[in-house]
């Protein structure tokens, strides 16, 4: 007869687990928490037969929690009834970073999370963010079933998250609550955080110290990081954009490494590569750290060290002189965009200028129908006539494929077909019927119906057209657009640099002017600003600081929302499986789901 066997107290609950592991109805009076912790159990495909994990569980080669409570762990050790109590270590993921001593089922696991294990106290206790026990058959696995244990999680004491757990483990106890390891568990944790808290203090110490030797005695523009804390001088504050912040605060981040090693700092998803910058071999030697070109500014770097590791940096940041970019004609980024819709669309347009014959670019006021046409039409040199701003343009002849080579071969980039007179447009009917090659880029914004004639043509350029994505669409390219769209900064002046927040207000307007209105805004920002530092949600135009207002979702944006919906519940959630089970992009399945966010949905949650 087992320990479990001889406890009243535990008797009905694990008469309750049989019942549960053998598919029969659970008794009255089971703890609600406990029967969801077994379903969870079998949910993740636990066997209540296993000796331990189905996977050895990854160990962080270096754990910061693991050099802070080992010496608090050791002196504690001596202190355990070895043969009937065990001490463990995890860390936030629940890997056991150290045990000692000895109970039922715990030389096994090396992984207490429930997806390995079933239920157990050290998952509780991170759960729950305080001491939690679970005895004997309140365990999903036959090998704990005499076992009680007790967990206190473990807490940063600079940012309150916990950092692992600590366990104390032995022999099923008869009288159930409290456990008699509990004061233990509680001294021990107490022990491992006042360690914590005296390296903090120590190491903040050490940056504070780099800090001020790096400011002092001059108005330099310093930074020390460390992953924790941020130290900005007042002239770093008008140099440092957030993206030059968050390089190297990722670079505080990083381990330090032995002398002659890299030291590894991954800059912003936006600076398009990562940068391996060595680590110089004398401990205060500083090295120049590449930041991405559009930063306005560089960065000379010391590492701060204590103890024989890396623990933060210090950098020196200094305007980096720009040269003012040559004006060009019409707002620029006619190629720039990495979405799905505007890459179709340039593909298509690239392939149509390569072979002879008319060309007809359509889509709203806006596009980027004349940049386009202009780009792909570069060093040819085009005879550019608007319709919009006279509509009878008297055309008479059109170049052709045959007159390469002459001197006055030059394509006809007719902009507004929209806006010709009905000559001009009879005429263009009848040189395309003649000259079915003709060197002919046309633009046209649909609008109006139009007539007879202005309906021929379009018809007779349709096998040859492609359709400019509305700026709406492609939300996802507003922040490749910005940079190409910005007028170059002043000398020794950091270029225009946005907040996340101004940044998904911009994405969230619905730009009826498309991208030569996003132009204009960037432009007027760019020429009124006085303050340094990024463009924050509060600078915008009212209308883009709003929002768009909520309206009502169409018939055929429901059953999307709900396919999206369906989806995602199919997939636990999970965007990325969902978008390749819906066969689109998962920037595109973020995009929908903030549409259907902000809009009125009729009898249905919002997702």
């Amino acid at each position: 007869m087992t320990t479990a066997e001889q406890s009243p107290a535990l008797a009905p609950l694990r008469q309750a687990r049989e019942r549960f592991l053998t598919g029969r109805p659970l008794p009255d009076g089971v703890p609600d928490d406990v029967v969801a912790a077994w379903r969870r159990a079998r949910f993740f495909g636990v066997r209540p037969d296993l000796d331990g994990p189905v996977r050895e569980s990854a160990q962080p080669a270096d754990s910061p929690l693991l050099e802070a409570a080992r010496p608090a762990l050791t002196r504690i050790a001596p202190a355990l009834d070895a043969g009937r109590t065990a001490l463990v270590l995890t860390d936030e993921r629940l890997r056991v970073l150290w045990s000692t001593g000895s109970a039922p089922g715990d030389d096994t696991c090396a992984d207490l999370s429930e997806r390995e294990v079933g239920h157990n106290s050290a998952a509780l206790a991170l759960r729950t963010r305080r001491r939690a026990e679970v005895h004997g058959p309140e365990h999903f696995l036959d090998v704990w079933q005499d076992v009680s244990a007790v967990s206190v999680p473990l807490f940063s004491p600079e940012t309150g998250q916990v950092l692992g757990t600590l366990t104390v483990a032995r022999a099923l106890w008869a009288g159930c609550r409290p456990h008699p390891g509990a004061a233990l568990a509680e001294a021990a944790a107490a022990a491992v955080e006042a360690e914590l808290r005296a390296r903090a203090r120590t190491a903040d110490r050490a940056l504070l110290d780099a800090y001020e030797r790096a400011a002092r005695g001059r108005e330099r523009a310093v930074v020390a990081l460390d992953g924790r804390n941020r130290l900005i001088s007042e002239a770093a504050a008008g140099l440092a954009s957030p993206q030059v912040l968050e390089a190297l605060e990722r670079g505080a981040r990083a381990r330090g490494r032995d002398t002659g090693e890299s030291y590894d700092v991954p800059l912003p998803e936006d600076a398009g590569e990562s940068y391996d910058a060595p680590v110089p071999e004398d401990v205060g030697e500083s090295y120049d750290f590449p930041l991405p070109e559009n930063a306005g500014c560089t960065a000379e770097i010391t590492p701060v060290r204590h103890e024989g590791r890396v623990l933060g940096l210090v950098a020196v940041l200094a305007a980096r002189p720009v040269e003012p970019e040559p004006s060009t004609p019409g707002p620029g980024g006619a190629l720039v965009g990495g979405s799905v819709a505007w890459r179709h669309a340039v593909a298509r347009a690239t392939e149509l200028f390569r072979t002879p014959g008319p060309v007809l670019v359509t889509g709203e006021r806006g596009t980027g129908k004349t940049a386009l046409a202009l780009e792909l039409l570069d060093g040819t040199d085009p005879l550019l006539l608007d319709a919009a701003e006279s509509p009878e343009l008297d055309l008479k002849e059109l170049p052709s494929a045959g007159d390469r080579g002459r001197a006055d071969d030059r394509p006809l980039l007719l902009r507004h077909a929209e806006r010709l007179s009905q000559q001009d447009v009879a005429a263009l009917n009848s040189l395309l019927e003649e000259r079915p090659d003709a060197r002919l880029v046309a633009t046209h914004t649909p609008g109006t119906s139009p007539g007879p004639c202005l309906q021929r043509l379009l018809d007779t350029l349709a096998a040859r057209s492609v359709t400019l994505p509305a700026l709406r669409e492609r939300p996802e390219d507003i922040r490749e657009l910005l940079p190409a769209l910005t007028p170059g900064p002043a000398p020794g002046s950091p270029p225009l640099t946005w907040t996340l927040d101004a940044l998904r207000a911009l994405e969230q307007h619905p730009w009826p002017g498309n991208v030569t209105e996003l132009a204009h805004l960037v432009r007027a920002l760019a020429g009124r600003r006085r303050v340094f530092g990024p463009v924050r949600r509060g600078e915008l135009p009212d209308p883009v600081r709003e929002g768009p207002a909520g309206r009502t979702l169409s018939p055929m944006e429901l059953a999307e929302r709900s396919a999206i919906l369906e989806a995602l519940r199919r997939h636990g959630g999970n965007k990325a499986r969902a978008a390749t089970a819906l066969g689109i992009g998962r920037a595109t399945l973020y995009r929908k789901l903030r549409e259907y966010q902000g809009r009125d949905v009729p009898n249905g949650p919002r997702p």
